[in-house]
């Protein structure tokens, strides 16, 4: 499970560290991808396939809205490695994708690493935090159903 909130420089070759605590069970094999809200999801290779499942609901059905889940996030992804440090080269189009500057945060979000403009992430979190307890409850009363 992936949890906290990092921020990390970038690098002017687009590079990028990730937080040590995120590292071990993301493994070597990762995938980065753009993700909504013109953030980036980090998970690791063998990952991709179960979250798009959870996004998609596991339909066998190609229906077009999940075809068009299946275009944005994979034909977006690309497969990344660490180096000796941990760092990863974010691909220019997810650079602009996710409009990335000199720091970003990285967010543990359970099952996957999400990647977000530092200044974008500040403003959500606020939002976020302000309406958390409407969201709260309305997700518990969709749950009552």
């Amino acid at each position: 499970m992936f949890l906290g909130t990092y921020l990390v420089s970038v690098t002017s070759g687009k590079r990028i560290s990730i937080p040590s605590v995120f590292r071990e069970n993301l493994g070597k094999e990762l995938i980065l991808s753009q993700w909504y809200e013109e953030c980036l999801v980090l998970v690791g290779k063998s990952s991709l396939n179960t979250l798009l499942g959870r996004v998609t609901g596991d339909q066998r059905t190609i229906i077009e809205p999940i075809r068009k889940t299946e275009h944005f996030i994979f034909a977006s992804s690309y497969e990344v490695v660490p180096d000796d440090q941990g760092r990863i080269v974010v691909p220019d189009r997810l650079v602009a994708y996710a409009n990335l500057k000199d720091q970003v945060y990285f967010l543990g979000v359970g099952d996957r690493v999400e990647i977000w403009n530092k200044e974008i992430w500040e403003e959500r979190e606020k939002e976020v935090a302000k309406d958390a307890a409407s969201y709260i409850e309305d997700l518990a009363k969709r749950n009552e159903k």
